[in-house]
């Protein structure tokens, strides 16, 4: 009962992951949550994993938005998981919407204003920096930045922005939205400084959890 997860790569040298949960399992029985982490696609695997003892996938990299929901959903089964309330809101809260695409913007900008945030709009990557360049240091307490678009993406523009000279406006948190799920994805997001992910269409629920990690 040391532990209360265990978190395991599914390439490991010597011994895989899969193998790895099979041995642990021996040992700590059925109770104890265990995540494989991989940047691969699992489903072919998937079978032999859970028949040996896996609870979830996580993908790499890892984004902490994903590591809390697989933890969330690991622990169902044993206790409540600890998720926003349902009534939560974001009153005074200022966010800086990125998104080139006009239907997007008001579906997200109506789900944000609706949980009590205050929204401003960009239609690019150079809006967004140069927004952030001409603002108040405290005008935002959040990015919320579209991939792919025209002009400058979004990880072009997340970089000019931590490259900004007031550190306020350089380290503000800025969350990734896109449709693309693949590895690689995630990976350009993280090494471009964005702090966080979230997949196109718009989960409700889980844009309600990390926008409470940020802005609690």
């Amino acid at each position: 009962d040391e532990f209360k997860v265990y978190i395991i790569d599914w390439m490991l040298p010597d011994l895989n992951g899969i193998e790895t949960v099979r041995r642990i399992r021996r040992v700590v029985g059925d109770d104890t949550p265990v995540i494989i982490l991989t940047a691969y696609d699992w489903s072919d695997i998937e079978e032999e994993a859970r028949e040996a003892g896996v609870t979830a996938f996580c993908s790499k990299p890892l984004f902490m938005s994903e590591l809390r929901a697989v933890l969330s959903n690991s622990y169902a089964k044993h206790e409540e998981p600890a998720l926003p309330d349902e009534d939560v809101t974001f009153e005074g809260k200022r966010i800086l919407l990125v998104e080139d695409n006009e239907l997007n913007m008001q579906i997200a900008s109506e789900i944000l204003s609706a949980m009590g945030l205050e929204v401003d709009a960009a239609y690019d990557g150079t809006e967004a920096v140069e927004r952030m360049e001409q603002c108040d240091p405290d005008r935002y307490d959040l990015i919320l930045m579209d991939i792919q678009m025209p002009q400058m993406d979004g990880y072009e523009a997340t970089k000019l922005i931590r490259a900004l000279g007031d550190e306020r406006k350089a380290s503000i948190p800025i969350i990734a939205v896109t449709a693309n799920a693949f590895s690689e994805d995630r990976g350009l997001a993280k090494d471009a400084g964005m702090n966080d992910y979230l997949a196109k269409p718009y989960d409700i629920a889980q844009i309600k959890e990390t926008l409470a990690h940020y802005l609690a």
